[in-house]
C-alpha cells in the first residue's frame, strides 16, 4: 500500500474527513518533527502545537492511530464488550428474570462494528491536526542528522529542517523463533482482530494482558480456548500474585483453560490443523496440542527500523530501547524518544503522558513524571487494575507493609448488580501510611483504579481516602473500605 502526501488541491481523505493542508517543498522548517503518530505521537504533536511549536508528524501508515488505535487498544475493547453482551444475554440474563429465546450473534457485524469505531476514531485525530495546525507527511521518517528528517513517501522524498525531533515508533509484536505468522491460522493479535470466523479450537502462547483479553472474547463465543505460559502465573509483569490467582479462577469457571510452567517447543501446520509441541517448562514429558488457530502473545519489543540511529549515534540498550535522561532526551542534543521505544511499560496512556511532558520540557516548562503512578488494566470480566507496588515487589525490597482487603461480595452495589468476583487490596507503608499500591479485580476495575492513581500521585495515605465520603451504593465504596482496612485494621461492612 502505498503513501500519500496531503495536497490542498487534492481530495485526500483521512478517516472519512478531508485534511486541509498545503503541499510540502522539497525542503521545509519546523520547530519539532514528531515520527510516528501513535498514542504518544500524536498527543505530544498537538500539544507541541498548542504551546506555539511549528509541528509536522510523519506517519508511514495509511491511517493514524497507530497500534494501539488501529490493530491494538481500541479494536480489542469493541470486541471485548460485545462478547461480553453476548455471554452476558446467553449464561446470565435468565437469572435476572430476563428471557430472550435463540440468542446468536453475527461474527461479521461484530467486526463490522469494530472498524467502525476505529475507522472514527483515527478521522478524530485527523481532525485534529487539521484544528491544531499540526502539519502531516506520509512515509518513512529517517533521521539523517540531529536537525534533519527525511521522509521517504511514494512521490519521493521530502527533507524537514527541524530545531527538534521526538521519536515516537511505538513497537512491533516480538517474534517467535522458527515460526512464520500467516495470520489466518498461525497469528498475532492483530490476525486475532482480523479473523473471518470464530476458531473451534484455539491455543492462546502467553498467558499475560493480550493473551487474555483475546483469549476471553473467543471463548465467550464458543472457541475452546487453552492459554500456555511459561510462568506459574498469569496477568504478565507487575500484577499481584493474589490477583493472578484470583482471575485465573474466574476464567477457568468462565470455560478458559489453563497449561501453565509449559515451554512452547514449536509450532507447525500440517495440513488444516496447527500442531503446537510443549513440554513443562523445568523439563518432562513432551505433548503435542492441536487446534485450529494459534495466537502467539509473548510480548512487543520496540520499533527502531528505519530510523537511522546508527548515523546520528545513538546506540540501543540491551533490549534495543533508546536511551534517554528523566527529560527524555537521547543522547544526541535535539533529538528526544517517548513511549514504546524507551524504558518503563509499554502503555498507551504512559506514552501520552510522557508526549505531554517531552514537549513541555522541550518549550521550558517543568518536567514531572511519576512512573509509580502509571495504572495497568487487563480488560476481562471481570477486569483487573493495579498502580503502584504488588505485595511480591514489597517483600523483595524488604518494605513494612500493611495490607487493606475488601471483597465485591460485600459491596452493596456490585452484590445487587450480581457482580460480586474479586476485591480490593491496599498496600501502604506501615510506618506512614502512605499508599504503596492498590490491586483491583472486579466489575469496573479499569475505571475505578484511577482514584487509586490520584491518591497515588498525590501522596496520600490510606486514612486520607478512608475519609473521603464515597456515593452509595457504588462499587467505589469497595475502594474506600479497603483503605479504611488498612489505615484501621478492620472495614465497616465487613
Amino acid at each position: 500500500m502505498g503513501y500519500k502526501f496531503l495536497n490542498l488541491a487534492s481530495s485526500l481523505r483521512v478517516g472519512g474527513f478531508r485534511i486541509a493542508t498545503r503541499q510540502y517543498a522539497t525542503a521545509h522548517d519546523a520547530d519539532i518533527v514528531v515520527i510516528g503518530s501513535g498514542p504518544g505521537g500524536y498527543v505530544a504533536a498537538i500539544k507541541a502545537a498548542q504551546l506555539g511549536m511549528k509541528v509536522v508528524s510523519v506517519e508511514k501508515e495509511p491511517s493514524l492511530g497507530g497500534t494501539c488505535l488501529n490493530v491494538g487498544c481500541i479494536p480489542s475493547k469493541a470486541l471485548l464488550h460485545n462478547s461480553h453482551l453476548y455471554h452476558q444475554a446467553k449464561h446470565d440474563f435468565k437469572n435476572r428474570g430476563i428471557n430472550i429465546s435463540d440468542i446468536s450473534f453475527d461474527f461479521k457485524k461484530m467486526m463490522d462494528y469494530k472498524a467502525n469505531a476505529v475507522k472514527g476514531l483515527t478521522g478524530g485525530i485527523a481532525m485534529l491536526f487539521q484544528k491544531n495546525k499540526v502539519q502531516l507527511v506520509r512515509g518513512v521518517g529517517t533521521i539523517v542528522a540531529p536537525n534533519k528528517v527525511e521522509v521517504k513517501g511514494e512521490n519521493g522524498v521530502e527533507t524537514v529542517n527541524t530545531k527538534n525531533i521526538l521519536i515516537a515508533t511505538g513497537s512491533e509484536v516480538t517474534p517467535f523463533p522458527g515460526v512464520t505468522f500467516d495470520e489466518k491460522q498461525i497469528i498475532t493479535s492483530t490476525g486475532a482482530l482480523a479473523l473471518t470466523e470464530v476458531p473451534k479450537k484455539m491455543l492462546v502462547i502467553g498467558a499475560g494482558v493480550i493473551g487474555l483479553e483475546l483469549g476471553s472474547v473467543y471463548q465467550r463465543l464458543g472457541a475452546d480456548v487453552t492459554a500456555i505460559e511459561f510462568l506459574n502465573s498469569i496477568g504478565g509483569v507487575g500484577i499481584d500474585g493474589e490477583v493472578g490467582k484470583t482471575l485465573q479462577k474466574v476464567l477457568s469457571k468462565q470455560g478458559m483453560n489453563f497449561k501453565l510452567g509449559t515451554k512452547v517447543l514449536g509450532v507447525r501446520k500440517e495440513g488444516s490443523i496447527v500442531k503446537v509441541d510443549v513440554e513443562a517448562a523445568k523439563g518432562g514429558n513432551k505433548e503435542t496440542l492441536e487446534c485450529d488457530v494459534v495466537l502467539i502473545s509473548i510480548g512487543r519489543r520496540p520499533y527502531t527500523k528505519d530510523l537511522g540511529l546508527d548515523k546520528v549515534g545513538i546506540a540501543l540498550d540491551d533490549r534495543g530501547r533508546v536511551p534517554v535522561n528523566d527529560k527524555f532526551q537521547t543522547t544526541v542534543p535535539g533529538i528526544y524518544a517517548i513511549g514504546d521505544v524507551i524504558h518503563g511499560p509499554m502503555l498507551a496512556h504512559k506514552a501520552e503522558d510522557e508526549g505531554i511532558v517531552c514537549v513541555e520540557g522541550i518549550k521550558g516548562l517543568p518536567v514531572h513524571f511519576n512512573y509509580d503512578a502509571i495504572p495497568s488494566v487487563i480488560y476481562t470480566s471481570p477486569e483487573v487494575g493495579w498502580v503502584g507496588k504488588s505485595e511480591e515487589d514489597l517483600k523483595k525490597e524488604g518494605k513494612a507493609y500493611k495490607v487493606g482487603k475488601f471483597p465485591f461480595l460485600a459491596n452493596s452495589r456490585a452484590k445487587t448488580n450480581g457482580e460480586t468476583d474479586g476485591f480490593v487490596k491496599v498496600l501502604s507503608d506501615k510506618a506512614t501510611d502512605v499508599i504503596l499500591g492498590t490491586h483491583i479485580i472486579g466489575p469496573g476495575a479499569g475505571e475505578l483504579v484511577n482514584e487509586a492513581v490520584l491518591a497515588q500521585e498525590y501522596g496520600a495515605a490510606a486514612e486520607d481516602v478512608a475519609r473521603v465520603c464515597h456515593a452509595h451504593p457504588t462499587c467505589a465504596e469497595a475502594l474506600r473500605e479497603a483503605n479504611l482496612a488498612a489505615y484501621a485494621g478492620k472495614p465497616i461492612n465487613f
